[in-house]
């Protein structure tokens, strides 16, 4: 039988933080779903197509080969239920980061009761998207806190 986790999230844009999370969850689950989550509430500021053919871009230079990238318009937790994925990866920053995930981690056992969290501490505790987009926004270089295929997609645009 094989392990399977999903790390969820917007990744607008995918960061090193966030690859950091993905090499840590690669070498203890058999499969690891990185979901982009698509909300409809909110803009995004990166495409997602291109966003998901950088990080697949980023996984294999780094050959990392038990990584699927999908698209998903629903809730995590369903699916996780809808495709026998036992495990939910996040990474933590901080005392808040904790505070919020558990938070969300209630609602997702109201639709997924057998889901089990694995928490990650962060490396990279100050790199999160909104700074990569913020420092970007007023032409700062962000090429070190992004994967090089991600930094291709910010130049672009």
């Amino acid at each position: 039988m094989s392990i399977k986790a999903v790390y969820p999230g917007t990744f607008d844009p995918f960061t090193n933080g966030h690859l950091d999370m993905v090499k840590k969850a690669s070498r203890l689950f058999d499969k690891v779903y990185i979901l982009i989550g698509v909300n409809t509430n909110k803009k995004r500021s990166y495409n997602t197509e291109q966003m998901k053919q950088a990080i697949e871009r980023s996984l294999e230079e780094i050959q990392i080969k038990n990584c699927e990238v999908v698209v998903y318009n629903g809730l995590t937790a369903q699916f996780a239920k809808d495709n026998n994925i036992g495990y939910m990866i996040r990474g933590l920053r901080n005392n808040l980061d904790y505070n919020y995930e558990e938070n969300i981690a209630e609602v997702n056992k109201l639709v997924n009761p057998q889901l089990e969290y694995v928490y990650f501490r962060a490396e990279n505790v100050a790199v999160s998207s909104s700074m990569v987009k913020e420092l970007n926004s007023y032409g700062q270089n962000v090429s070190k806190y992004v994967p090089p295929a991600v930094m291709e997609v910010i130049a672009e645009k």
